[in-house]
């Protein structure tokens, strides 16, 4: 089962291989064996995430050198989620691109070499390896928001490569430090030696620190969130989605394992500084990020800082450290990717149909796409927190987590920030189904709701991967107890 682990990445990886190579032979040949290889990665990856809530953490030794010399690949319950969650969501997402492209074998070799990053980061139990997959996916990512045809795609994409650099330079600095205060890069071997260093040491503290800040750059957390509405907006819709609903969504778990793995709820106990460091930034981000998205008139550049806010959730239930707020925290991530990603396809869906882009032409969407207008209805509702949803739960959650750690300032920033959520998705439903369509766009590809469309337009893949996403934000709500029972031993580990 151990071996399953490892093959975890090394099948997208050598995916990634043969989509490059096919291309030699057969142009376009790319998106069937991106397909192949994530079927096959998604089964492996549900062997292991049934073995792992059923049973115990997993752990392999890369090379057979055992930790804390070698490198080791770790599963438990909260990576596990990561583990299905990463080439679920990209067989949704490679269903859309099918058809809305890009179609190229180089973007579907990029696009596994993607996914090898994010699943690699789900795994790693070595700081230093980390690091190595956060570039992967990071440079993978800045390609594929690149891959657009528009000028704006580019600059875009050199926009989030300068910022995406600085905040992994600044985690590459962190464990640095960590290491020079240690000697050591596999997580729980660090997590003892910093213990021993002493909590109180200023290499400790600046390891934090910086490792902290970087990957609140890859989450996109306030302020250091500029990169995100640029390459949401300039990138393909395909690209959009996969990049929306993953890549800041492993980076937060990515900040959540270093943060409890690595430092460990004692060293936030120990450092009220550090504590105090995560629950302002949450704080900071669930608020501006609401009122930001309020204000945007772009359907994706809204969504892009919806994100800002929602991750902010994510750190608000990691500064709380306890046992409630980190199973919400989990819940969230999952269903926040499902629910984000999906929005960015249905989002993608209405441009491709009717060509609108921005919240006045969504006017009287209802009655021109009824199918993609509902789909939307039903995800902008979930991420609001509308039961039975899993966007409720999660919230949930983490609302019981703050009150039971005494943070009641920051419960009722959640609370209210829900209110700024309802602010900017109600006046798109108000706008979809209770206003008389605008007159339809120049550049709209006048599609028929539901129909397989042209060569360029909306197609039943199209449709069946935002409807997927739909049903998954209500149906995954069911899962919920469930998973909240097979995480308890990781719960325990991490929280003790």
């Amino acid at each position: 089962m151990s071996d399953l682990v490892a093959l975890l990445v090394v099948v997208p990886l050598l995916g990634s291989l043969v989509a490059l190579t096919a291309g030699i032979v057969r142009d376009e040949s790319g998106w069937a064996v991106a397909l192949v290889t994530l079927a096959v990665q998604a089964a492996m990856a549900a062997t292991v995430a049934w073995s792992v809530l059923s049973g115990e953490a997993i752990s392999y030794a890369v090379g057979g050198f055992e930790p804390p010399f070698g490198i080791e690949l770790y599963v438990d319950g909260l990576s596990a989620a990561m583990v299905v969650l990463v080439p679920a969501v990209a067989l949704g997402v490679l269903a859309y691109a099918r058809r809305a492209g890009p179609r190229s074998n180089r973007f579907y070799a990029t696009y596994l070499l993607l996914v090898t990053g994010l699943t690699g980061m789900s795994v790693t139990g070595d700081a230093f390896n980390l690091y190595v997959f956060l570039e992967i996916t990071g440079l993978t990512a800045y390609a594929l928001v690149a891959s657009g045809d528009r000028g704006r795609s580019a600059v875009a994409a050199l926009k989030y490569l300068l910022v995406g650099t600085f905040g992994a330079s600044l985690y590459l600095l962190g464990i640095g430090y960590a290491y020079v205060a240690t000697g050591t890069l596999n997580m729980t071997d660090l997590a003892s030696e910093l213990a021993a260093v002493g909590y109180a040491s200023p290499l400790v503290g600046a390891a934090f620190a910086f490792v902290v800040v970087g990957l609140f750059v890859k989450v996109a957390m306030f302020p250091l969130h500029t990169w995100q509405p640029g390459a949401y907006e300039g990138a393909p819709d395909a690209v959009s989605a996969l990049i929306a609903s993953l890549v800041s969504t492993v980076s937060a778990y990515a900040l959540v394992r270093v943060v409890l793995t690595v430092f460990t709820p004692e060293y936030l106990a120990a450092v009220p500084l550090a504590r105090t460091l995560l629950a302002a930034t949450a704080a900071v981000s669930i608020v501006v990020g609401s009122l930001l998205a309020v204000s945007q008139t772009d359907i994706k550049r809204m969504l892009a800082y919806s994100s800002v806010s929602q991750f902010g959730l994510i750190v608000a239930a990691l500064s709380v450290t306890n046992g409630t707020a980190l199973v919400g925290l989990a819940v969230h991530l999952v269903g926040h990717a499902v629910m984000k990603g999906g929005l960015f396809l249905a989002a993608g869906l209405v441009s491709t149909g009717t060509g609108a882009r921005s919240v006045t032409e969504y006017d009287g969407l209802a009655g021109r796409m009824p199918v993609a207008a509902g789909t939307f209805g039903v995800l902008v509702l979930a991420m609001v927190g509308v039961p039975p949803a899993v966007g409720f739960l999660g919230k949930w959650y983490i609302v019981l987590g703050t009150l039971e750690a005494g943070a009641w300032a920051l419960a009722t920033v959640i609370l209210l920030s829900t209110l700024l959520t309802l602010a900017y998705f109600a006046r798109l439903l108000e706008r979809m189904y209770f206003r008389d369509a605008a007159e339809a766009a120049p550049d709209a590809t006048a599609v028929a709701d539901g129909g397989e469309g042209d060569a360029d337009g909306v197609s039943t893949g199209m449709y069946a991967a935002a409807v997927a996403a739909a049903l998954l934000a209500v149906a995954l709500a069911a899962a919920v107890p469930a998973y909240q029972a097979a995480l308890g031993p990781t719960v325990e580990v991490l929280l003790p």
